[in-house]
């Protein structure tokens, strides 16, 4: 990534940062900002006033989550997106959002905790995109990404019913508007405690993105070409499909189902970057993180209410996929 592009994404998501710690219901002044981080670092004792205890209690927890949200979800696109050579693959490609919906909706159902109910949407996430990669291997006639595709598209509408199914049977006045909210996404119930335990999946997913970007960006080139250059395909593409799903799966856990940045924020960043993975990955991860800051702060202060997350990723990315279609592929490579 080149030196001003990468100061100016890490600028902006300084700024960002700052903006959604101090915008709110509660505003906070640079000060008790200042005062609260000291504290956490351990170098301020003392009882907390009232802005420390909202900057500790609520707001960092929601702005660190929205970080790891959008900074997952932005890099898992972009690894989806390269490994088919397409700019219009989301993360949700393979069903790992609509696995994950499942998941926790029968957990409500269940009146199992909140913790039950983001383990279950975490493992019926990735069993989802399991399935879709079984189903592949077992129809070996037929082009691998295709099908993989296809799959995708078919578990995902069967995952879409089953959770209609759960709507009619849950109660109307309690478990139905539990399950409306989280498939619409927010990060209004996230705690520390949730992060400290989806922060290490995200790095493990991560990991291996990293530290094989450049054989991942031979992907892009096809299949017969990574070949020739040495690459073993079917692993690699199976190792890139199970870290994007598990980073995927660990945020849509605590977050909800968020549409859109996995398919918008690696095109951007693309634009800004080229299409070289090793400079795109982390200009897509920055750059997700800055924009899920913006929307999050966004749903807590334009209207009384919170505004759902994935309304206003929808309202945004809507616009923004029918330009994408109108330039077609002048932007992808």
């Amino acid at each position: 990534m080149r030196r001003s592009v990468a100061v100016l994404l890490l600028a902006a998501l300084l700024a960002t940062l700052l903006l959604a710690l101090s915008v709110g219901p509660y505003p906070l002044r640079l000060n008790d900002i200042l005062n609260a981080a000291a504290r956490l670092f351990g170098h301020e004792d003392g009882a907390m006033a009232s802005g420390e205890i909202v900057f500790m209690r609520v707001r960092l927890p929601r702005v660190a989550a929205a970080v790891l949200v959008g900074a997952a979800l932005a890099g898992a696109g972009t690894a989806y997106q390269t490994l088919f050579r397409n700019p219009l693959v989301s993360p949700d490609i393979l069903g790992v959002s609509t696995g994950a919906g499942l998941g926790a909706v029968l957990g409500i159902l269940l009146s199992l905790p909140v913790a039950g109910i983001q383990g279950l949407a975490f493992l019926l996430g990735l069993a989802t995109v399991a399935l879709v990669y079984l189903i592949a291997a077992a129809l070996r006639g037929h082009d691998r990404t295709l099908v993989l595709v296809l799959g995708g598209v078919v578990v995902g509408a069967l995952a879409g019913a089953c959770i209609s199914l759960v709507k009619i049977l849950a109660d109307p006045y309690d478990q139905l508007p539990a399950i409306t909210f989280w498939l619409l996404g927010s990060l209004a119930g996230v705690k520390l405690a949730d992060l400290a335990i989806v922060a290490p999946l995200v790095l493990i997913g991560l990991v291996p993105l990293v530290l094989l970007r450049w054989r991942i960006g031979v992907l892009a080139l096809g299949d017969d070409e990574a070949r020739a250059l040495g690459v073993d395909v079917p692993r690699l593409r199976l190792l890139v499909i199970g870290a994007a799903t598990l980073m995927t799966a660990s945020v849509v856990a605590i977050s909800g189902v968020i549409g859109w940045i996995g398919l918008m924020i690696p095109h951007i960043a693309r634009m800004m970057v080229g299409p070289n993975f090793a400079r795109l990955l982390p200009a897509a991860m920055l750059l997700g993180a800055s924009f899920m800051l913006l929307v999050d702060t966004l749903a807590r202060t334009m209207a009384r209410i919170e505004t759902p997350l994935g309304i206003l990723t929808a309202v945004l990315g809507a616009p923004f996929f029918l330009w994408l279609l109108a330039r077609g592929g002048k932007t992808w490579g």
